[in-house]
Formats: C-alpha cells, sequence, structure tokens
C-alpha cells in the first residue's frame, strides 16, 4: 500500500491512459443502465431493481449484465 502514487507523480501518457480508461468505464456503465431502462422486466434476467447495484461494480457489472442479466 506504499506505494500509491499521487496523481502528479504520474506521467502525461499515464494520465491519458486513466481519463480514457476512466471514461470507457462510464459508458459502459451508462450503457448498461441505458439498456437495462429500457427494456421490459420480462426481457431482463432476474428482478430489474437487483441489477442497479451490480452495474455499480466497476466493469464485472456492466459486463455481467450485458451476459446474462438480458434474454436472448
Amino acid at each position: 500500500m506504499g506505494n500509491r502514487k499521487q496523481l502528479s507523480e504520474i506521467s502525461v501518457p499515464g494520465r491519458i491512459g486513466l481519463v480514457i480508461v476512466g471514461t470507457v468505464q462510464v459508458v459502459f456503465a451508462f450503457l448498461a443502465f441505458w439498456d437495462l431502462a429500457h427494456r421490459s422486466a420480462d426481457e431482463v434476467r432476474g428482478p430489474r431493481l437487483a441489477w442497479v447495484p451490480a452495474i455499480l461494480v466497476n466493469w464485472i457489472g456492466p459486463a455481467a449484465y450485458f451476459l446474462f442479466g438480458q434474454k436472448r
């Protein structure tokens, strides 16, 4: 835990990479929420409200929703 860097200690390319990864993560979660909001309850596996906190789990939640939450 002693190796955590402050933002000012990260190189410029590293900061750009963090911004890109963070943006992709937020967009991924937004798309999962948007899809969940626009599907009927019978098109979603499990209770819709259970997917809301699940989607908030970084990367894993939206991926789980798109892989397992939609009925096809």
